[in-house]
């Protein structure tokens, strides 16, 4: 195993920075009113501006009016945080190396399935004494995409799709030899 991903320090607060920035980007900004250029129509001058006795209008979706806009209309609330690559780095490595020395990382030379078969993947799941698992593999098989897909608390992804809250959400990380070079590559 390369020792510049595993060795690295653990740095709690940085992995909490990232996954909090995470869970705050996924979130969609819901609140939102209509200030009185967003309120729809109210183009054309109600009437004119003078000799009707009334006071002067320029538009029916004033605040002022039942269906106008809103005085001081609240856009949508952006949750959006910034998380730098190197800090992002530094946050995989330093959750790789609390799942290492916890012994939740589990490191195998390759995983194939021969048929496209739950019973076989679960057989394999059992033999690793492990129930709850993520796997990472270099590329995708359909057998094992099939066979991994029904169990429930069992992840399968590519290597090139880990991320920090998808590495702390199971309790266990299943590499095979190959997905392992390619974090190495991408993570070193």
């Amino acid at each position: 195993m390369e020792k510049s991903i595993f060795a690295s320090e653990i740095n709690d607060g940085l992995v909490h920075q990232v996954i909090t920035s995470y869970l705050s980007n996924a979130r969609s900004a819901t609140k939102g009113h209509k200030n009185r250029s967003d309120a729809r129509g109210g183009g054309v001058k109600p009437w004119r501006q003078k000799g009707t006795g009334r006071a002067r209008v320029g538009t029916i979706r004033s605040p002022l009016w039942v269906g106008g806009g809103k005085t001081f209309a609240h856009d949508d609330r952006t949750y959006k945080k910034k998380i730098n690559r190197k800090e992002y780095k530094i946050a995989i490595k330093s959750i790789l190396t609390s799942l290492l020395k916890d012994k939740r990382l589990i490191v195998i030379d390759s995983l194939e399935v021969k048929e496209p078969k739950t019973k076989e993947m679960i057989k394999v799941l059992t033999d690793l004494q492990i129930d709850d698992a993520l796997i990472v593999v270099d590329q995708k098989e359909n057998n094992l995409d099939l066979a991994t897909r029904n169990i429930p608390r069992v992840e399968l992804i590519t290597a090139d799709k880990i991320n920090p809250l998808i590495l702390i959400k199971y309790e266990n990380v299943v590499i095979d030899a190959e997905a392992l070079k390619k974090i190495e590559s991408i993570y070193g």
